[in-house]
Formats: C-alpha cells, sequence, structure tokens
C-alpha cells in the first residue's frame, strides 16, 4: 500500500493561465487617433440615414436664406455707404446711370448713435414695449384666470375676446381711428353726451401716445390670454385641493401655485411679445404715422420714413437704423437667456 504525501512539501505547478498563454500586448497602433473619423464621418452618416428630413428642411432653409439672409447682407453693406436716392443705379427711360454712393464706414453708425434723434425715438420705443406688453400680460392673465374657472357661457367669452386677433390688423387699426376721430369719433360723442369736452385723441402727443399703446394693447391680449390659458390648464388641479386643505388662501394660491405653473410659458410669451411691440410697424404707421410731429415715431418707423418719405430718400441711414434695431433685440435676447438660465430655467 502506497504512503500518501503529507501537506507539507510545496504545491505542484500550477498550468499556465489564459492570461500567460496570451503572451504580452501588441504594441500600440500608430496612426490617427481612434474618434478622430468617427467625428468627420458624423455628417455623412446623419446625411445618410436622415436624408428624408434633410430634403424636406432644404427648400425652406433656401427660401429663408433668399428672403432673408440677401436683404439682411444687402442692407448692412448700404449702412457702411452714403446710398441714397440720388447716387443708387437708376433707370430713366432707356438711359441706365450707373452706382456713384462710397464706402463710409461706422460713420452712419457713429451719427445715429451720437445723434438725438436716435436716443430720443429709441426712449419712446422702450415705453411703448414696456407699457404695451406689461398691460397686455396683466390683462391676458387676469381673462385667462377668470376663464379658466366654470362660469356659464364661457366659450362665447372666449369666442368674443379671441375676435380682435381673428381680425385683420389693419382693419382693426382703421376701426380704432375712426372710434379715436376728434369731430365724428364714437368716443367724443359719448363724451360729449356726458357734458365733457371733446379729446384730441391723435392730435395732441400725450393723447396719442395713450392712444397708440391702448390700441396695440387690444391687439395683443387674446394671444398672451390663450397662451396663458393653455398654461392654466395643465397646472394639476390637485396642487390647489391640496393648498386649499393646507388653509392657503386665493392670493397664496396664485403666488406659489399659479405663477410658478406659468413661468415657462410667460416667459416665451414676453419674450415674443417683447419683439413683436417692438417692431409694430402697422399700430403706429396707420394710426398716427409718427405724429402728431415726431411723438409716436418708434424705430422701425423712423427707418421706413427714411427710406420712403424723406427727400431725397436716405437708404443708407434708413440700413443702419434696421441694423441697430436687430442688434438691440439680439442683445436684449441675449440677456433675457442668461437671466433665465440663472433663475434655473431652460430655454
Amino acid at each position: 500500500m502506497k504512503k500518501r504525501d503529507g501537506g507539507g512539501g510545496p504545491p505542484p505547478p500550477r498550468p499556465p493561465g489564459r492570461a500567460a498563454r496570451r503572451g504580452p500586448p501588441p504594441p500600440p497602433r500608430r496612426g490617427r487617433p481612434r474618434g478622430t473619423g468617427s467625428h468627420r464621418g458624423a455628417p455623412k452618416r446623419s446625411l445618410s440615414t436622415h436624408w428624408y428630413a434633410w430634403a424636406m428642411v432644404a427648400p425652406v432653409t433656401v427660401v429663408i436664406a433668399v428672403i432673408i439672409g440677401y436683404p439682411l447682407v444687402r442692407g448692412i453693406y448700404l449702412s457702411l455707404t452714403d446710398a441714397n436716392e440720388r447716387n443708387v443705379a437708376r433707370s430713366i427711360g432707356v438711359n441706365q446711370i450707373p452706382a456713384t454712393y462710397e464706402f463710409v464706414g461706422l460713420d452712419n453708425y457713429t451719427d445715429a448713435i451720437t445723434g438725438g434723434q436716435f436716443l430720443g425715438t429709441l426712449g419712446w420705443t422702450i415705453v411703448w414695449t414696456v407699457s404695451c406688453v406689461a398691460l397686455t400680460f396683466a390683462l391676458g392673465l387676469g381673462l385667462a384666470n377668470i376663464l379658466n374657472r366654470k362660469i356659464a357661457g364661457r366659450s362665447a367669452y372666449r369666442l368674443m375676446l379671441i375676435l380682435p386677433w381673428a381680425v385683420p390688423g389693419f382693419v382693426s387699426v382703421f376701426a380704432w381711428r375712426f372710434l379715436y376721430n376728434q369731430d365724428n369719433g364714437l368716443l367724443n360723442k359719448v363724451l360729449a353726451g356726458g357734458g365733457i369736452d371733446a379729446v384730441p385723441w391723435l392730435n395732441d402727443p400725450t393723447w396719442a401716445k395713450i392712444s397708440v399703446i391702448a390700441t396695440n394693447v387690444w391687439l395683443g391680449v387674446p394671444f398672451m390670454m390663450v397662451a396663458l390659458l393653455g398654461g392654466l390648464q395643465s397646472i394639476p388641479g390637485e396642487l390647489y385641493e391640496a393648498a386649499e386643505m393646507d388653509g392657503a388662501n386665493a392670493w397664496q394660491r396664485f403666488r406659489h401655485i399659479t405663477m410658478p405653473g406659468l413661468r415657462s410659458v410667460s416667459t416665451t410669451v414676453v419674450l415674443l411679445s417683447t419683439i413683436w411691440t417692438f417692431n409694430m410697424f402697422p399700430v403706429i404707421f396707420l394710426l398716427t404715422r409718427g405724429g402728431p410731429g415726431e411723438a409716436t415715431q418708434i424705430l422701425v418707423t423712423q427707418a421706413y420714413k427714411f427710406s420712403f418719405e424723406v427727400s431725397p430718400r436716405d437708404f443708407a441711414q434708413s440700413s443702419t437704423w434696421g441694423v441697430l434695431i436687430l442688434v438691440l433685440l439680439m442683445v436684449f435676447a441675449a440677456f433675457y437667456q442668461r437671466v433665465l438660465r440663472k433663475q434655473g430655467e431652460v430655454w
């Protein structure tokens, strides 16, 4: 009988493992680093994968580039020249007169910014924009809160309040122009019935400013109301029920539930309303044409006046004001976005 070995001897050698059989790792490959080709090929793969989407977007992109891109580039170029009605290329009968305007650099911008006309018009434009947006938002929010409740005839009220939005803008402005007529307007007839003298709605600078603001607010309230009403209907009703059970009054529910719930909608509609109001050409032009004098002239109507009403028509000055308007709105949008990011909003 064989005797077994004791446990004190050295263990038998193990067979080589998988790592030992594999051998040393291969040397690193030389050449282009990993990931470079994938990044360079990403647009090509995206085009081959989403070719249908690119094909659908391409016509819109071309149209926007032609309709917006070319006038923008042309306007920036003209703002750097002294182009006016007398030195641009034109045709008189069969005779073709070449352009003789010259490049002047940033002189037009310097004259506009340092001149009193641009700064004065900018000041009234800011007052006009802030007043219209603030009043429109306040009235739209109030009406949206009313229509968000179950009241009799709510559908009829919604239809009547949306009606100003459905009517073409120029028709509404002409209707308000008839109402503001000093001699035969409905507003002054109502005041005369109460023994009050007629108000020069469009002939006095102060009253003219009040009149254009009131007209623009009337036109802008439906959009603000519809947008905010949609935001209100997206707030869960359970939040209001829980707050009411905890003893919160109406103001506390509005402050801590309604306003935070409307923040995302409010930021968007305020930005859009600000841009639209800043460039609201029809109301000013059709109602007062910037008058009386230059009292209600905003930047966009003044730019139009340079290009179509003064003699000789100053295309360079009009383009300069247009570029400055674009820059101001871009600065405002960037500042607005930065403020929202600080508040934790993603826009």
